[in-house]
């Protein structure tokens, strides 16, 4: 919707009869519609998605609609791909892919077809975007060779300026990719999703050891395990984790056992080691230290 406005507005399209909304759509006669859509790559909240999970507020496909997904499966889309589509088919929804009939339609623009966008638009600028960097330079030429003045190849946060004058990159910004986690967007590459990670791969363990002035410990350590053991193994495995966090405070030299950091850096060194002798992983590890 957003491009065919900017291209309506643009005067770049004129078409005779306007578009139908979606809920304009859902009163004409089933026979006499044809939706396009987003979502044949299986994008959790695109609208074939929503589509085939029922709750997209205006479409519903039912037994004998006919549903063509005129592209090809890109590789790492494979399982969203086919929950979306047997969730169709569960509803008798017909499927024509590619495999079926030549129904593909790429959507990548072939070199005379951004030749013939370059000489509708005539820019003065060109700034190749979405690629990697051969792709970007090929197209940077190409831009070249077809008279267009300034042409710049960008990077992952560069700042361009673009007038006045020449265009150039003036500086740079610090990127990354984001993740909606919960309400908030986090880096996909900060510590929250690293953290993520290691716990699923190698689950978690906090413990907290209550210590005397002295550093002596007072009473057993509390522990508490995350995604390393059943309930019907887990009461062994914390009586391991609190023996090797006590002996290791106890052990420490009494001066250390006066340091907070000391205590909690030998407990956590001694769960860690406890925990991969009996289940091979190195789980994120958490150490609370109350002196009393």
């Amino acid at each position: 919707w957003r491009v065919h406005e900017a291209a309506r507005i643009s005067g770049y399209l004129d078409v005779p009869e306007p578009f139908l909304t979606d809920a304009d759509a859902a009163w004409l006669p089933r026979d006499r519609v044809v939706l396009v859509c987003t979502g044949s790559q299986g994008e959790a909240r695109s609208a074939l998605s929503r589509i085939a999970h029922g709750d997209h507020p205006n479409v519903v496909l039912e037994a004998g609609d006919t549903l063509i997904y005129s592209s090809r499966e890109i590789p790492g889309n494979e399982a969203a791909i086919q929950r979306i589509q047997s969730l169709l088919v569960g509803r008798g929804v017909r499927l024509i892919t590619a495999e079926d009939a030549p129904v593909h339609v790429s959507g990548h623009p072939a070199r005379d077809e951004i030749e013939t966008v370059y000489q509708w638009l005539r820019p003065q600028i060109a700034v190749p975007m979405h690629g990697d960097q051969r792709r970007l330079r090929a197209q940077a030429d190409l831009a070249r060779s077809l008279q267009i003045p300034d042409v710049v190849v960008p990077t992952d946060g560069a700042m361009i300026r673009l007038a006045p004058g020449r265009p150039e990159v003036v500086d740079h910004v610090a990127a990354d990719r984001l993740g909606l986690d919960g309400n908030r967007l986090v880096a996909l590459g900060g510590e929250v999703v690293r953290d993520r990670v290691r716990m699923l791969h190698n689950g978690a363990v906090v413990a907290t050891v209550v210590v005397n002035g002295d550093g002596r410990v007072v009473n057993d350590p509390t522990v508490a395990l995350m995604g390393l053991a059943d309930a019907d193994g887990a009461e062994d495995l914390i009586d391991l984790v609190a023996g090797a966090v006590r002996d290791a405070v106890e052990e420490l030299p009494r001066a250390r056992r006066r340091d907070d950091a000391n205590v909690g850096e030998a407990a956590r060194v001694a769960a860690r080691r406890a925990l991969r002798s009996v289940t091979g992983k190195r789980p994120m590890t958490t150490i609370h230290v109350v002196r009393v």
